[in-house]
């Protein structure tokens, strides 16, 4: 079975390489790309699921136009506009979500870059979460400088998020207010400052397989820890309304393919579980090794609680001490 074989390999080392004859990726039967991938993730991160929340922290009037986006000015979506949340308000859920025993929490925010008295609330903010919780710390505030992103990283964020969405070829189609390299530098600048990255993109925007692969080697050769995949919920208002949801078969086995060329990366099942029968439980045995949980930022997603009771039905935990824990801090 050329899909076992391939994962075996990849266990002792080898690395798929876009000029490597990647056709099985297509072509194998998804139950038996699936088998591979599980060797991969159980290898790598044993039964560990690791579990992250967003708070939108600042919604809507963004000055880009990438057409997936409900938080574009140049879209009516009818979404909520606010500036940057209260401190307290952002404590009060970090909180509540520590308690319910995520592994980390994340402020987002709309618009290009967070400038201004709107980044010095969130540096004050990220101070304050620091002081009070005991998980991670993750920020996504856009197109950040070099020293934007030192001050996040001297608050005490860990993390910072900044996907890539799609592949290069693909990303003019969907945003033309900054480049695919904008996104790039910005990554870079982060790694530079000591943060780690989280990025990864959306499938079903109308891309090819091979975009979603591209994506999965763009990524891979940056190093990129922890990589989401989003299913386009296609939100009235925007460019991409019309578009046809994706099969559950496309979404599982977009998961075993970034999980084959990012072996020891999470794969992190973000927005479009609800998608999948079982909240996606296939996905989380097959290749996705973390999840966002947790109210998403203009998509419903699956409740923490629910998650929690998910991964224990299935045989999996977000808590610390599994098989492969030291290998799982190394990379999540």
């Amino acid at each position: 079975m050329i899909t076992l074989e391939i994962a075996k390999k990849i266990i002792g080392g080898e690395r798929l390489k876009p000029s490597d004859d990647l056709s099985f990726l297509l072509t194998a039967p998804l139950e038996k790309l699936q088998a591979g991938a599980h060797l991969i993730q159980e290898k790598f991160f044993g039964k560990h699921i690791d579990l992250c929340t967003i708070i939108n922290g600042k919604s809507g009037r963004c000055s880009e136009n990438c057409k997936y986006c409900a938080q574009s000015a140049r879209h009516k979506t009818g979404i909520a506009e606010y500036d940057f949340l209260p401190t307290e308000k952002i404590l009060e859920v970090a909180l509540a979500n520590e308690k319910f025993g995520v592994n980390r929490f994340a402020i987002v925010t709309s618009g290009r870059a967070l400038d201004g008295k709107n980044f010095k609330r969130a540096i004050d903010a990220y101070k304050i979460l620091r002081n009070n919780l005991k998980i991670d710390l993750c920020a996504s505030h856009g197109i950040l400088s070099a020293e934007q992103l030192r001050r996040l990283r001297a608050a005490g964020v860990k993390r910072y998020h900044h996907n890539l969405e799609t592949s290069r070829r693909f990303f003019p189609e969907i945003c033309t207010s900054h480049t695919f390299d904008d996104r790039i530098r910005t990554i870079k600048l982060a790694q530079a400052a000591g943060l780690e990255v989280c990025s990864g993109g959306i499938i079903g925007m109308g891309e090819t397989w091979q975009d979603r692969i591209d994506l999965a080697f763009e990524v891979a050769a940056l190093g990129i820890k922890s990589i989401p995949i989003n299913v386009l919920d296609a939100i009235k208002g925007t460019p991409l309304e019309n578009l046809p949801r994706l099969s559950s078969e496309d979404i599982l086995r977009t998961i075993a393919i970034f999980r084959y060329i990012n072996p020891t990366a999470n794969v992190r099942f973000a927005a479009g579980r609800k998608f999948l029968p079982n909240s996606g439980a296939s996905a989380f045995l097959n290749g996705a090794s973390a999840a966002i949980t947790g109210n998403m930022l203009t998509t419903s997603n699956i409740n923490i609680k629910t998650d929690l009771k998910l991964l224990a039905k299935l045989g999996l935990t977000n808590k610390e001490g599994d098989s492969n824990d030291r290998t799982r801090k190394n990379q999540c």
